[in-house]
Formats: structure tokens, sequence, C-alpha cells
């Protein structure tokens, strides 16, 4: 029986698993994590407003791995042997026939002073943190941003920070309070968002004028303090800073002799294969894939790439050629907690829809069929 290893219980491993089930792959699939539980982090954004708490966001993937007919194996990834056929982990090695690596990313956390910044995007943990600490908050300043990886620039995740900023007037306005706080954005780029397209841009930075968010862009973040923010063209005090720092690969691909990109992710190739391993693909996060500058890092992209992966891992595993392509698209709600903009993106084309209820119930339908799956 042929036997397919997933690292990662996230978008593109779940994603992975679901397509190869339903191409028709009849083998042993064996999905390693810490935990069988997969966590929604589109809904941590609604965490700090009390809209989601984090056990509606934490799913248990017991009923799903069984309906799937796949192990799960509480274990972390250290390394890679014999061409990619055994995987390492702590608790010992695994074979496998066939591996998709989907393990995600892991954020650069060596800013000076990174510590006193809260990262929303590392969990419910971080979320709920958000949460309390604005609870306990009379008035002051929050100061939230983001920057890349300076060796893979596309290796960033900004889009959660523009709904945690809006999310934040949004829930402060409700509350009676938005008086009593001022709001900075921060970043290195001069032109925020600018993989979301010009249009996207110039509505969001338009956005942010029209409600009070001051910004500060195009200056490179050099210290956090308890009390600051430190760039290179200056600084502003900060009673809550909340960042979202460039990203890289895992730890464990230090201990590997997969092939790697300039900002440390894994090399892929159109089709999702790690160049020089037979039957290895990688997806989501993990991954550093060939396309257009604006190609995102985020759960659809995943899911697109994880399709293809887990199509050409089962023709290689039939001695066909794997053919199979994904799709480049940037499709995403960027929500204010009552209200949300439409923006879509692919090689041909750039669609900005202004914001209103309707997209805000549009992400939360979504967020309810997209789970539907794995409950």
């Amino acid at each position: 029986m042929q036997r397919v290893t997933i690292v990662g219980a996230g978008f593109g491993a779940l994603t992975s698993l679901k397509t190869l089930r339903d191409e028709g792959f009849k083998g042993q699939i064996t999905v390693v994590s810490p935990r069988p539980e997969f966590v929604y982090y589109p809904g941590l954004i609604w965490v700090p407003s009390g809209l989601r708490s984090g056990e509606d966001l934490r799913l248990d993937l017991g009923h799903f791995f069984r309906k799937m007919d796949a192990e799960h194996l509480a274990a972390s990834a250290t390394g890679l042997t014999d061409g990619g056929r055994v995987l390492q982990t702590d608790v010992g090695p695994i074979e496998n026939d066939g591996l998709i690596i989907a393990s995600g990313g892991r954020f650069i956390k060596k800013l000076p002073g990174i510590e006193h910044a809260i990262t929303p995007c590392e969990g419910i943990a971080a979320a709920e943190a958000i949460r309390d600490r604005l609870r306990s908050m009379d008035g002051g300043t929050v100061a939230m941003g983001f920057s890349g990886n300076p060796k893979e620039p596309s290796s960033m995740r900004g889009g959660p920070i523009f709904e945690f900023l809006f999310g934040l007037d949004r829930q402060l306005r409700k509350e009676g309070r938005r008086e009593r706080f001022r709001i900075v954005f921060f970043t290195p780029a001069e032109r925020p968002g600018n993989r979301l397209g010009p249009k996207a841009v110039d509505k969001l930075l338009g956005e942010m004028q029209r409600v009070g968010i001051e910004t500060h862009l195009g200056h490179k973040p050099k210290q956090f303090t308890a009390e600051k923010v430190v760039t290179e063209g200056g600084e502003f005090p900060a009673d809550l800073i909340i960042f979202m720092p460039g990203m890289t690969g895992n730890a464990w691909f230090d201990d590997t002799d997969l092939p790697r990109s300039p900002g440390g992710l894994l090399q892929a190739d159109a089709q999702c294969r790690v160049p020089g391993f037979e039957r290895t693909y990688v997806a989501g996060d993990s991954g550093s894939f060939p396309g257009p500058d604006w190609m995102p890092k985020q759960a659809h992209m995943a899911d697109l790439q994880a399709r293809a992966a887990a199509k050409n891992l089962i023709a290689e595993l039939a001695g066909k050629t794997p053919n199979e392509t994904f799709k480049v698209e940037l499709l995403c709600i960027v929500d204010a907690n009552d209200r949300g903009m439409l923006v879509a993106r692919t090689p041909k084309r750039n669609l900005v829809l202004p914001s209103s209820l309707a997209f805000h119930w549009l992400k939360r339908l979504f967020e309810w069929w997209y789970l539907r799956r794995f409950r």
C-alpha cells in the first residue's frame, strides 16, 4: 500500500488531504502535527471585539480525519532523510512514498524589543492578548504595523493588520471611547498593501485619513520598547504595539537538504514540486513559488497550491508526469467588524469594491461554509 505523509494541519495540509481522497487515492495517509486541531486564522480579527472567541476558531479534527481515513501523529517534524522518503519527528521516523509539506511559515523575530509587540497571526492566544490589553486600557496610543522578509519581499502577511486596524477603529467607536485613543499605522513601505493593487492602496490610505488613523510610512522599524516605536524616520509613543514581521521557513528545514529560497522558504516549481526530490511537494506559507511579485501568502493561495500538489503527487505515484499548476489569485475581504471591502486580483485584472455591510456578512458566511467540511 502506498503511503503519503502530510506535514501540518492548516489550510494547505487539510486541502491536500481532502484532494487526495477526492481524486481517488486509496493508500495510507499520515498527518503530522503537534495537535489534531485546526485554527481558522482569518477569524482572529474578530476576537478583540468579541465577535469570535478562541473556541469558535479551534476545531477538533478527529471526525474529519476519520472521515478521510487518515491517521494523525501528534509530533513535530525535525528533519528529512533518504531523499525525502523518511520524515524525522520528535517521536521517531516516518517512512513515506510521497510527501506534502504544508507546515506553514515562521515569523522573523530579530527586531530589538520585538518581545514588546504582539504578533496577531501567531494564533488564538495572541488575539486574546490584544483583546485583554484593549479592555484594560482607558486610552493611549495603539501602534499597528507590518514588515517583510528583506530577502524575499513577498514573504509577508500584511492584510490582517489592515483588518485589525480598521476593526479597532470601529470597535472603539462602538464602545464610545475612540476619542481617547490614538491609532498609528506604520510600515517600511511607502504604499502599503501594494500587492492588493494600486486602487486598493489608495482606498485603504483614504479610509485611514477619513477615520483619523495616523500613518508613519516608508521608514524601517529599528526597535520597540514598552513605550515607543523607533524607526529610521523617527519615533512615536505606543502603549500597545501590534506588529506582523516578515516570514521565513520553519526551523526544521535547516536540518534537511531541501533547496531553499533566498528568504529561507522551500523552493518550489510551478507544479509545487521541491526540485531535486522525487514525490516531494510543498504548499502554502512553507514554499517559495514562481509567480508575480504580488502573489499573496494567504489561505486561499495555500488551498490552490495544495490542490495542485495533491493531484501531481497522485500522478507521480502512478508513474505519470505531474503537470497540474495552480491559479495565481488574490481574493480577500478587508473586514472592519461590521463592514468590508472586497479585493480581487489576477494577472489580468484588479477589482476593488467599496466597503459595505454585505461584504462583512459574506466573509462570515464563507467562514461557516469553509469550516463545515471539518466539523
